[in-house]
């Protein structure tokens, strides 16, 4: 008696077969979805990384001529520069004793002079991190696998139906 109720109810071993496979396929599947996540996410920070590498070589391309233009413009505004211009331009060295002082009321030469802060040049370093890539691959599949599409209605503030 008890051999025949285990025969009854014990499956075919065709049917057995196909369940271990279906298994294996799953697992298969599941490890081939995880993986293609994993390597779409690796190749969104590989080229957010080539990116800031690329921004970066543009700072210090633009810093280097920034410092060649103040160079420049150093050496144009030289005393000995600024004194052949005037020159070639007709100016001659005045007397200090022949120049004409005019007095301005209202003027005070002693007041503080107020100047504006000198220009500086500031890069700020510090990165910015998508939140996209602060999350847990947990994290992300229960935000856009798991959640309700309701809630993400309710979230941005509109009313359902």
């Amino acid at each position: 008696m008890k051999n025949r109720i285990l025969q009854a109810y014990q499956q075919a071993p065709w049917r057995t077969q196909i369940q271990w496979v279906g298994l294996f396929l799953l697992g298969l599947v599941l490890i081939a979805s995880i993986t293609g996540v994993y390597l779409n996410i690796s190749a969104q920070a590989a080229t957010s990384g080539r990116r800031i590498q690329f921004l970066e070589y543009e700072i210090d391309v633009i810093n280097n001529e920034i410092a060649e233009l103040t160079s420049l413009l150093a050496k144009e505004k030289s005393v000995e520069v600024m004194k052949s211009k005037a020159e070639a331009m007709g100016y001659v060295p005045l007397n200090p004793y022949d120049a004409v002082y005019l007095e301005i009321s209202g003027y005070n030469p002693l007041a503080n002079v107020v100047l504006a802060p000198p220009r500086v040049n500031t890069v700020s370093e510090t990165p910015t991190i998508l939140s996209s890539y602060k999350t847990s691959l947990w994290q992300w599949l229960v935000q856009n696998i798991w959640q309700s599409p309701s809630d993400e209605i309710q979230a941005e503030g509109e009313l359902l139906p």
